[in-house]
This record gives C-alpha cells, sequence and structure tokens, in this order.
C-alpha cells in the first residue's frame, strides 16, 4: 500500500542543457516543467537577428527589456546579445588604442574612454540586475512568509488534535486544510519537513475523530470522487497534441492530487496506480520528445558547424573591387539564411557557435565597410579634383582665345577620364556641368569656325580672280610695275583661304606676277629685276611668317654676298700671275669681265639687302 500523500519520486523533465534533477511529487509546489525552444527568444514572438545591430540598436533593446517582468525571457536575451555588444566595445577600444599609439602615445598610459552610449547600456543592465535580483528577493520572501503561514496553520492543526471533538472543530480543521493549501510555496530546504508534520497530523485528527468517523468517511467520498475526476484528466492528457502543455497539465493535476486529502483505504492503491500509469505513458512520450529533440539538434549542431567552417573565409575576404564585395555580401546573406533555416543547437554549445557565426558574419561586414569608407574618401577627393576642373572649364568657356583654350579644354576632359568615379548620386550632376561648359566653348568656336570656313572660300575665289587677271596682263602684255604692285597689295590684303589651298595659290600667284613683270616691255632688265624684287620683298613682309622669312633671305642674301666677294678675291688674286704670260691681256680682260660682273651681283644683293631692311 502507497499513502497518497507519500507519492513516489519521478523524474522532472531536461530543459535544454540544464542538468536532470529528482524531486518527489509531494515537493512539487508550484510551477510547471517546461520545454522551451533553444532558438526563441521570446522577444515579440520572434528570433532576434543581432547581424545589423549597432549600439544604439542594443541600448533600445535592453531599455525595452528593463521594462519587461518575465526575467527568463530577459535571462536568455542578455546572455545572447551583451557578448556581442562587448565584442562591438572591445573592437573600438582596440581601434582607439591603435590610433592612439599610431600618434606616439604610449600603452601603459592609454585609457579608454565610453561613450554615452556605454553608459546608458551599463547602467540599463544594472537597472536590469538590480529589478531581477529585488523580484527573486521578494519571492524568497514570500516563500519565507508562506512559511511562517505554514507553521501556525501546523500549530493550530495540533491545538485541533489534542482539543475536544466537536463538529466546530471538525469545521475549523477543514478551513485550515484550505489554508494550507493557498498559503504558497516554502524554501525547498523546508519542504519535506513540513509536509512530514502535516501530513502526520492529518492522520492523527483522523484517527484521533471517532466520534466523527462517519463525517470523515463522507469527505473521503468526496475527495475519492474529485481525485477520480484528476485521473480522468491525466488520462485524457494523452491525447494533448504538446508535449510540453500535457507535462504543465499533468504537473498542476498531482500538485491538486496531493491537496485534496485522504480517500476510502481501499481505493488509495487503485487512484495512485490510475494516476501514475497516465503519468507514465505521458512521461514515456515525454522521454520520446526529448530523445528526438536531442538527435535533431545535434544534427543542427553538424549543420551549423559546416555552415561556420564556410563562413570563415568570409571574415577574411579583401578585394579593391565593389562588384567582388557585392557578390560576397548575397552569398554571405544566403549563408545566414540557411543559418536561421537550420534551427536550433544544444543550450551547452549555443552560445559558443553563435558566436563563432556572427563574429565572423560582423567581421566580413566590418571590413566590407572599411572598404567603402575608404572608397567613399576616395570619391570624396575625385569630387574635389573634378569640381576644380568643372570651376576652370567654366571660366574658360566665354574666351575667344581658341586654339590655346582648345587645347586647355582637351586636356582638361584628359584629366577628368583619369580622376576615376565621384559618389554615385553626384556623377551625372557633375558631369552635365563640365559638358555643358565644354560644349559651350565649343559651339561658339564651331560656329566661328564655320563662318571662318565661308570667309575663306570667298578668299580663295577673289585670289584665284586675281590671279586671271594678272594672266591677262600678262597674255595682253598691258602690264605695269604700279599695276602689278597693286594686285600684290589687294592679294595681301585680301586675308586667308582654306589651309589646303594656301601653298598652291601662293605659289601659283607668285608664278604670275614673275610672268606679269616679264611681260613687260618698256622698262630696262635691270628696273624689271628692281620691280621683281621689290615685289617679292612686298609680298614677303605680308607673310604671317614675315619676321622669320624676311631673316632667313636676309641669311641667305649674305651668305651670297660673302661668297660673290670670295670669287673677286681669287680672281683678283688670279690675275696677278698673268703679268708674265704669253697672252696675258687675253686673260685679264676675261677675268677683268668676271670681276665687274661678280661687283655688279654684289651690288646687286646688297640692294636687295637693302630694300629688304627698308621699313614699311
Amino acid at each position: 500500500m502507497v499513502n497518497e500523500n507519500e507519492l513516489p519520486v519521478e523524474k522532472e523533465l531536461i530543459v535544454m542543457g540544464e542538468g536532470v534533477g529528482e524531486s518527489s511529487l509531494n515537493g512539487i509546489t508550484s510551477g510547471a516543467i517546461e520545454i522551451g525552444h533553444p532558438e526563441e527568444d521570446h522577444h515579440n514572438g520572434k528570433p532576434i537577428d543581432f547581424s545589423s545591430f549597432e549600439k544604439k540598436d542594443y541600448v533600445a533593446l535592453f531599455k525595452e527589456l528593463s521594462k519587461e517582468d518575465d526575467f527568463r525571457k530577459i535571462d536568455r536575451i542578455v546572455k545572447e546579445g551583451k557578448p556581442l555588444y562587448d565584442h562591438i566595445r572591445q573592437n573600438e577600444k582596440k581601434g582607439a588604442l591603435d590610433k592612439y599609439i599610431a600618434e606616439g602615445g604610449i600603452k601603459e598610459d592609454f585609457e579608454f574612454r565610453l561613450d554615452e552610449l556605454d553608459h546608458q547600456v551599463d547602467a540599463t543592465l544594472k537597472l536590469i540586475r538590480e529589478k531581477r535580483n529585488a523580484y527573486f528577493k521578494n519571492i524568497e520572501e514570500k516563500k519565507n512568509e508562506s512559511l511562517r503561514i505554514k507553521n501556525e496553520i501546523l500549530e493550530k492543526l495540533r491545538v485541533l488534535v489534542d482539543g475536544e471533538d466537536s463538529p466546530q472543530a471538525f469545521q475549523q480543521f477543514k478551513e485550515l486544510q484550505k489554508e494550507w493549501k493557498n498559503s504558497g510555496a516554502v524554501p525547498v530546504a523546508n519542504l519535506k519537513t513540513l509536509w512530514a508534520n502535516y501530513n502526520a497530523i492529518i492522520d492523527r485528527f483522523y484517527d484521533h475523530r471517532n466520534i466523527y468517523f462517519e463525517l470523515k468517511e463522507l469527505d473521503r467520498k468526496k475527495n475519492l470522487e474529485s481525485k477520480r475526476e484528476l485521473c480522468a484528466k491525466a488520462e485524457k492528457l494523452l491525447e494533448t497534441k504538446s508535449i510540453q502543455a500535457a507535462v504543465r497539465e499533468l504537473n498542476d493535476l498531482h500538485n491538486e492530487f496531493k491537496h485534496i486529502g485522504p480517500v476510502p483505504k481501499e481505493e488509495q492503491e487503485t487512484l495512485w496506480q490510475q494516476l501514475k500509469a497516465a503519468s507514465d505513458a505521458i512521461y514515456t512520450k515525454r522521454d520520446a520528445f526529448v530523445a528526438n529533440l536531442q538527435a535533431e539538434l545535434h544534427q543542427n549542431l553538424e549543420k551549423k558547424n559546416a555552415i561556420c567552417e564556410e563562413i570563415g573565409s568570409y571574415s577574411a575576404f579583401t578585394s579593391d573591387r565593389i562588384k567582388d564585395w557585392n557578390q560576397k555580401t548575397k552569398e554571405l546573406l544566403e549563408l545566414q539564411k540557411k543559418w536561421d533555416g537550420t534551427g536550433g543547437v544544444p543550450r551547452s554549445i549555443q552560445k559558443d557557435i553563435n558566436k563563432k557565426f556572427w563574429t565572423a558574419f560582423k567581421s566580413f561586414f566590418h571590413n566590407k565597410n572599411l572598404f567603402f569608407k575608404k572608397l567613399d574618401e576616395e570619391r570624396s577627393k575625385n569630387l574635389k579634383l573634378k569640381e576644380e576642373i568643372v570651376a576652370r572649364a567654366i571660366e574658360l568657356k566665354e574666351s575667344s582665345d581658341w586654339d590655346k583654350t582648345s587645347n586647355e579644354l582637351k586636356n582638361l576632359q584628359t584629366k577628368w577620364k583619369e580622376i576615376g568615379p565621384v559618389p554615385e548620386k553626384l556623377r551625372e550632376k557633375i558631369y552635365q556641368q563640365f559638358k555643358e561648359a565644354c560644349d559651350h566653348f565649343f559651339g561658339q568656336r564651331r560656329g566661328l569656325l564655320e563662318k571662318a570656313d565661308n570667309e575663306q572660300q570667298e578668299n580663295l575665289v577673289k585670289k584665284e580672280a586675281m590671279i586671271t587677271e594678272l594672266g591677262l596682263l600678262t597674255s595682253e602684255k598691258s602690264g605695269t610695275v604700279q599695276l602689278i604692285r597693286d594686285l600684290q597689295n589687294r592679294f595681301n590684303a585680301v586675308g586667308f583661304v582654306p589651309k589646303s589651298s594656301v601653298a598652291s595659290v601662293k605659289s601659283r600667284f607668285n608664278e604670275a606676277v614673275s610672268k606679269a613683270i616679264s611681260s613687260i616691255d618698256n622698262i630696262s632688265a635691270e628696273d624689271r629685276d628692281s620691280a621683281a624684287l621689290e615685289i617679292q620683298l612686298s609680298g614677303l613682309k605680308n607673310d604671317p611668317e614675315a619676321e622669320r622669312k624676311i631673316y632667313h633671305k636676309e641669311q641667305s642674301i649674305r651668305k651670297q654676298i660673302a661668297k660673290v666677294e670670295n670669287e673677286v678675291a681669287v680672281l683678283q688674286n688670279n690675275l696677278s700671275f698673268f703679268d708674265r704670260s704669253k697672252n696675258a691681256e687675253k686673260f685679264k680682260e676675261e677675268y677683268s669681265v668676271k670681276i665687274r660682273e661678280a661687283h655688279d651681283h654684289i651690288a646687286q644683293l646688297k640692294k636687295q639687302l637693302k630694300m629688304l631692311k627698308q621699313p614699311d
């Protein structure tokens, strides 16, 4: 026979990595055994994704938790989030130390100062700890108060047991039993002794109150019906789909069963075996659930270890191309989806494996942020350089110094291409500013060139007409030096012709001038040569490169003069050898003619030189 108030020991449910504890069912005073999903943080019913969290996000999360009263939920979230926040703080500290040392500081003198967010986190976590301590302190105080009340109830029960029998005593006894049931949980250390004393007093009361045997039996029959109903409810729990809910409900039923009171002795064992059978069936179902859950968690652990191995390479990834970073980001986010979809792992390893994954995850995005920060800095520098080019192009766009400005703008365009990209949001805007300035200048230049081309075509027609006019003077032999000089002056005054025709039209004009001068009959050869030279020099002085060509002409004449003077000196020297010669007079005459001709040539050259040096 088993005393219903001394129920057998049952194992509590293993909760994800927590130890297995044992306690007798008569030691369970409140609460239910629960199975919680290892990955569930109970934050608004959804898991928290810490991957994109910044310090301000942790501040908001911890402040929200400080308003909660579910400390199981609070502990789970803080245990997962606090190490990740500490990792951020350590990175900031390391970065500050590296910068301090790089600037010439000594490591031993370094002092890291927390920012406002750090102070808020520390203050909020301290508030949570204080609130949690106060909460559990309050629970302990309530348990101690319940212990005091239960001890008072025991004293009152002892007084009733030792007192006289009366209907009022039995009623008081039932009231005290009710008070006992409702007085709440007590410290675990006092639980066993308290229930032993209570059960002993209850047995004494019923054993010593023979005159109330009938009332006792009626009460036990009533208790029997109540306990049968509880047994039926326990059996019904096998149909419950949620094993967690079934275990919680079973604990409540055991607690109720224990408080109902005694039943007829012949029914005690039957009732207990009925409840025990239903309980064992649920525990068996629970054990199978836990075994399957553990197997699933270990399978998930293997999958997550594989993901951690895969994600490890991303923490060291580096590239100087945006496309590569974007591709790796896409791959990493796919890994995160795979990680999130894998499910829970054993609680004992949960923190370590989460840290391993999220450390690599955050390391990749930290490196990516550094890359884009550097890229932004480079693009900002590029933007400044291009803004300077735009400013210069705007200054030049109204310039009329066409060749110089054209070359400078072309150089600016080359520099523009070499500089590199600017921030994307400003790329089109600054390009359009530069393009508009260049287009404005080259548009004006193009219009002017088109106008100049038309004028040059007209000038070519005019010069062709003058060449024709010279041809008529030559063919009709009606030309004069003055007419030819006037035509040359008109030719020089006309202006530019197309570049492709410059050499041709000039050559044909000079040839026509020479022919026209040669066709004049009423002047001497010397005057004709003089006129030809004068006209030639006049044309030379009106040439766009007159200074250079006149200089070269002058040098050429001087060389000819020097050459002829040298020939005269040689002739005169040779003439002195003919004095003793038989034919001396003949040779002397020939050499004298050559010397006179050479002097005439020198005089002609000096005349040309004098005419060349005369001002206009």
